[in-house]
């Protein structure tokens, strides 16, 4: 991307995506290299396939990662659907050789980046990044067992996602209250190809709603705190503690600090187990 680097104090409005390995430093130096250029050819191959042209992209190399900056001429509907399909099928692609599959976090957010001569800058850049790097984004790619795991902003969600578009399913999203650096924001999770994944709990309080403006249905947000992880049921401390909140599906109750003064059946009673014997 060919810009004036004495424009430096001018920001541009662009799409900012943020591509980070997982566990990348479990990788020894050979084995780095090599991942390094699965994510290139991943990457490059997405762009190729979906026309958005070299000369479009700003793309920094960050060890284990990349950071891109597309122009605000290409349509950001066309990276969030099709660029995904496609970064998502030559991930797949990628991986059916390897005994270790390569996993992706892919941040992405629009807003304001300002470029100079050393890469780009800007709030816009630093949350792309903080949500590429999240907790919850690495406990959603290893809960689900998948490839590739991308999070999107509140505002790119709000703008974008929510009205759909090829290949960009809103329902297949699911919300989470990130606490980052710079502070709590609402994030969007997607596992392409796959249904709208179940997001950690972690112990706390459900965010205001005057915080969550950007969200229409707050069934659909969970209270996460970038750092905590999800907690296990069996860790739920002694009798008593009601500090720790559970996401779960099916049928699960629990039960901690009560007396009981005869037989009680906790559960649900199917087929013939509750009909009482004549």
């Amino acid at each position: 991307m060919d810009h004036d680097v004495t424009d430096v104090a001018e920001a541009r409005y662009e799409l900012v995506i943020s591509v980070d390995a997982r566990r990348s430093g479990e990788y020894d130096d050979i084995e780095k290299t090599r991942m390094r250029a699965r994510i290139y050819r991943v990457l490059e191959t997405a762009f190729t396939h979906t026309k958005v042209a070299r000369d479009s992209l700003h793309m920094e190399d960050r060890g284990d990662g990349v950071l891109v900056s597309v122009s605000g001429q290409v349509p950001v509907a066309r990276l969030l659907g099709l660029w995904m399909v496609e970064v998502h099928e030559k991930l797949r692609d990628e991986n059916r050789a390897l005994r270790v599959p390569l996993g992706l976090r892919v941040g992405m957010h629009v807003g304001p980046v300002r470029h100079d001569d050393r890469g780009i800058a800007g709030r816009a850049v630093d949350l792309a990044c903080r949500l590429a790097d999240s907790t919850v984004a690495r406990q959603v790619l290893d809960a689900e067992r998948a490839d590739l795991v991308l999070v999107v902003s509140g505002s790119l969600y709000e703008d974008v996602v929510s009205g759909g578009g090829k290949f960009i399913e809103p329902a297949r999203y699911s919300a989470a209250r990130l606490e980052l650096k710079e502070g709590p924001v609402t994030a969007w999770f997607h596992l392409p190809g796959r249904p709208a994944p179940a997001m950690p709990v972690a112990p706390g309080t459900r965010p205001d709603a005057d915080d969550m403006s950007d969200v229409d249905d707050m069934s659909d947000v969970d209270d996460v705190t970038d750092a905590d992880r999800t907690v296990d049921p069996g860790e739920a401390g002694e009798a008593g503690d009601v500090s720790a909140r559970y996401h779960v599906q099916g049928d699960m109750s629990q039960h901690t600090g009560n007396v009981y003064q005869q037989p009680v059946h906790i559960g649900r009673t199917t087929g013939d187990a509750g009909r009482r014997k004549g």
